[in-house]
């Protein structure tokens, strides 16, 4: 008898998410620095995530207060197009689920 048909397969939570076909939401999170104006970062965030002035200029006002914010949540693809946008200019990103 072959043993690995007796042994129990362990499943990675990484491969039933893969094998399931499901896509964990994943955000861009914005860091605040200290070289960027306001109206460099509203306008890259206009570029990256296609929202109003209004909620740009919100955006980056949370990240200058806050320190970082939340700015984009979606599949990974999306996820990495956005940080792309903003990371032209310099910007700081990080991706997270």
């Amino acid at each position: 008898m072959n043993d690995e048909k007796t042994k129990p397969q362990e499943i990675t939570e990484e491969e039933t998410a893969a094998d399931s076909g499901v896509k964990l939401p994943m955000r861009v999170i914005l860091f605040n620095d200290d070289w960027h104006t306001f109206d460099e970062v509203i306008v890259q965030l206009i570029k990256a995530i296609h929202c109003s002035f209004e909620e740009a200029r919100s955006l980056a006002f949370e990240v200058h207060v806050k320190g970082k914010a939340v700015v984009f949540s979606g599949p990974m693809e999306e996820c990495l197009k956005v940080s792309s946008i903003l990371e032209e200019i310099s910007l700081h990103t990080q991706i997270e689920a």
